[in-house]
């Protein structure tokens, strides 16, 4: 404890600016737990030369050419946690973009009305509608159809470099959802265009998704004694609630390394079991870095 002691004296010997450029060198989570700790840290902590560096690159031009206001603010730190807990409309509305609270990495989502839906331009199959609690204009609303596919596009260049992004569908129940509970593929594949023609990378995932997780007999009952989910296998995706109310279900992960530029395309369907589906209310598709477990 002694040595500890004596190493933070050391260290609080030196300029604030030295200080301060130290510790933007690590995460928003460490310049918020040496702030913290040590009192002869904290205004280096909190300077702006640290949490700049937290910052996207193009922040400014995100905070200019946001389609919803940003929250007034006097530090690049104040700045860093609005765009955390506030999402930003960019791109006309079409996208909301926020920041990774651990990494300051950036979270992007896209709207469902920009998605490729199957039958999606027909009111007896879909319709769109506006929620008090959707960050968008409309949210697409099944109605009743036998194949369910859908598929949204992301550039690679929009996300940071260097991170593990996983892709989430974000969605809705209504109270008389049906026919939700078979299984739904999932898949990311990354698209880049040579000449003119379309290549489909080799990099590709697919995954099971249970949009509503299947009861079925004795494996229900197995599940709810290991404390899993009725009806799935380990390998299994399934919805879980997210903080804002919504619902999300993991549809797979990619790397984004420096200088990559692609397309990343995203597709969901259930085109097996021709059963009447309805009762799904989807916001959009986000992608966001992975948690680490």
């Amino acid at each position: 404890m002694a040595n500890e002691n004596c190493e933070i004296s050391r260290f609080n010997l030196l300029a604030e600016g030295c200080i301060a450029n130290i510790i933007s060198f690590t995460s928003p989570k460490d310049a918020c737990t040496a702030a913290a700790v040590s009192v002869g840290l904290k205004s280096a902590a909190e300077s702006d030369t640290v949490w700049e560096r937290f910052l996207p690159p193009d922040y400014v031009e995100i905070v200019s050419g946001s389609n919803s206001p940003v929250a007034a603010y006097s530090t690049k730190k104040e700045l860093f946690f609005s765009l955390c807990d506030s999402p930003l409309l960019v791109d006309g509305g079409k996208l909301s973009l926020r920041l990774d609270k651990s990494t300051g990495k950036k979270c992007y989502m896209l709207c469902s009305r920009q998605f490729q839906i199957a039958w999606g331009d027909n009111l007896m199959y879909w319709t769109w509608s506006s929620l008090p609690d959707s960050r968008f204009a409309e949210v697409a609303e099944l109605q009743s159809v036998f194949w369910l596919g859908m598929s949204a596009i992301f550039q690679s260049e929009l996300l940071s470099p260097n991170t593990n992004y996983a892709a989430y569908l974000v969605f809705k129940l209504m109270e008389d959802h049906e026919g939700l509970d078979c299984p739904s593929k999932a898949s990311i594949k990354f698209v880049r265009e040579k000449n003119g023609t379309e290549i489909e990378k080799v990099d590709k995932t697919i995954s099971n998704v249970y949009i509503v997780p299947r009861v079925m007999g004795r494996r229900r009952r197995i599940r709810r004694r290991r404390g899993g989910l009725p009806g799935t296998l380990a390998e299994d995706r399934v919805s879980r609630v997210r903080s804002d109310g919504w619902l999300e279900i993991e549809l797979g992960d990619f790397f984004i390394c420096e200088g990559d530029k692609f397309d990343i395309q995203i597709d969901v369907s259930e085109t097996k079991h021709l059963n009447w589906k309805r009762g799904l209310i989807i916001e959009g598709i986000e992608l966001r870095p992975k948690e680490v477990s």
